[in-house]
């Protein structure tokens, strides 16, 4: 099979692999339709994080080709999306609604790797969710965007506790912020306040929802929605960015007694103590819990309720996935689908 290969930052390759097969009897294997590019895949590619000849990807959906014994929730011919991350959604954490936190767990990413043709899913039973059938075409992304960054965008609203009456402030303008304010809306929020300077970005902002755009960054970020709230700050702020600038936004544009989601992931941030303690917000948050959410976000999106496959802005083959790791490091592209 074909799969996205990183050898070093900055170096992507389309290589041949061996195709996957079944190991342990919770397993299954998947013939993907369609995955895509991740902004914390850009954190290998940037030299962030350490990248040595690893295997790409954690956003899937296709069809199952082969299950093991033990697997009984899905069936070959399935159509299915999957969480990032591996769970069997059946221990103590899993129980609790955090089945990224599974005892059994394991990130997709770098180990199975889903910029692929084929991939093997442990725990198949616990981290695929069929759909009520097979898909029209034109659901595919939106089905894609659900397997990562919906359902992150979706949890960071959740922590940030979005609801009726709120004032919600998302402070990135990515796949996952973009996604932040579509569940701030679908949450019922009464004001969506977008933090955006591309007006592409903008635009879309608006169609998922926002309500107000503000291009102010750092203190003038934050002095911003203090202006737009009379002084107090949002009720909800959903952090999706992950960097020292962006996780400081968030904290301050928090009303005391206030709710700051954050999925961004975190890499050099450092949160003076004494800023977080006189701040006096809620902070929740940590790998999204993707697998809680996919059974409601796939019916949002067979209904026709949510259109999130709009944040797909660029779609390319899989042998193209180094252009399209360029395109989205340059910011020429907000997330890549790649087809399969």
């Amino acid at each position: 099979m074909r799969q996205v290969v990183m050898h070093t930052a900055g170096d992507v390759r389309v290589e041949e692999r061996e195709d996957p097969r079944i190991v342990e009897p919770t397993d299954a294997i998947i013939r993907l339709t369609a995955t895509c590019i991740c902004g914390s895949d850009l954190w290998p590619y940037r030299g962030v994080e350490p990248a040595d000849h690893q295997v790409m990807g954690h956003e899937y959906v296709g069809v199952v080709e082969e299950i093991g014994a033990d697997v009984k929730n899905v069936k070959v011919g399935d159509f299915v999306v999957g969480s990032f991350v591996i769970s069997d959604n059946t221990c103590e954490i899993c129980r609790s609604g955090y089945q990224s936190q599974c005892v059994h767990g394991s990130f997709v990413a770098q180990t199975i790797g889903t910029q692929s043709e084929r991939a093997r899913i442990p725990y198949a039973d616990g981290t695929l969710v069929p759909t009520p059938g097979q898909p029209d075409p034109e659901l595919i992304p939106s089905l894609l965007a659900a397997s990562d960054v919906l359902g992150t965008g979706w949890f960071g609203a959740v922590a940030a506790e979005a609801g009726p009456g709120k004032t919600v402030a998302v402070v990135g303008d990515g796949a996952v912020g973009l996604m932040g304010v579509l569940a701030a809306r679908q949450l019922g929020a009464e004001r969506i306040i977008a933090m955006s300077r591309h007006p592409e970005r903008q635009e879309l902002a608006r169609f998922y929802g926002a309500t107000d755009i503000v291009t102010e960054r750092g203190d003038e970020g934050v002095a911003k929605i203090k202006e737009l709230t009379n002084g107090l700050g949002a009720h909800s702020v959903i952090e999706a960015v992950g960097t020292q600038e962006s996780t400081m936004q968030a904290i301050g544009a928090t009303r005391p007694g206030g709710h700051m989601g954050f999925v961004g992931v975190n890499y050099d941030v450092a949160i003076p103590g004494i800023d977080l303690f006189f701040a006096g917000i809620h902070v929740h948050g940590g790998p999204a819990p993707v697998r809680r959410f996919l059974p409601e976000l796939i019916q949002l999106i067979w209904d026709r309720k949510i259109d999130p496959g709009k944040v797909f802005d660029l779609t390319l083959p899989l042998e193209d996935a180094a252009e399209g790791y360029t395109a989205m490091d340059e910011r020429r592209a907000i997330k890549v689908l790649l087809t399969v």
